[in-house]
C-alpha cells in the first residue's frame, strides 16, 4: 500500500531549529492532504501542521509563527521546519498522508513510525 519514512528528529537547545522530512512509497495513486502530528508523554497525539494538495496549510495555535510545513508532490514528500523551538516542544513526531493506494476505491489516512524531537532548556 503506503509506506512513509520519517527523518530529521533528534536532540536540540531550546531556540534551536530541526527540519523532519517525510517520504511516501508503495502503490500510491494519488495523495491528498499531508499533516504532521505529534504526540508528548501522556497526552494525546495532537495535529500540527497539514497542507492541502493547493498547498493551503493550518497550524495549531502553539506552533503558528514558528513552524513551516511544506511538500513536494513530485517527490511524494512532506516537510515540517520547526524554529524557534520550546521545551514543550518534545514530543514523538508523525507524518500522516491521505492517500489513495493502486487497487482501492477510497483513500485512508497512512502513518510513519515517528521520530523523536527534544528540547532542551
Amino acid at each position: 500500500q503506503v509506506q512513509l519514512v520519517e527523518s530529521g528528529g533528534g536532540l536540540v537547545q531550546a531556540g534551536g531549529s530541526l527540519r523532519l522530512s517525510c517520504a511516501a512509497s508503495g502503490n500510491i495513486f494519488n495523495i491528498d492532504t499531508m499533516a504532521w502530528y505529534r504526540q508528548a508523554p501522556g497526552k494525546q497525539r495532537e495535529l500540527v501542521a497539514s497542507i492541502t494538495t493547493s498547498s493551503s496549510t493550518n497550524y495549531a495555535d502553539s506552533v503558528k509563527g514558528r513552524f513551516t510545513i511544506s511538500r513536494d508532490n513530485a517527490k511524494k514528500s512532506v516537510y515540517l521546519q520547526m524554529n524557534s523551538l520550546k521545551p514543550e516542544d518534545t514530543a514523538v513526531y508523525y507524518c500522516m498522508v491521505y492517500a489513495r493506494a493502486l487497487g482501492y476505491m477510497v483513500p485512508s489516512n497512512y502513518w510513519g513510525q515517528g521520530t523523536q524531537v527534544a528540547v532542551s532548556s
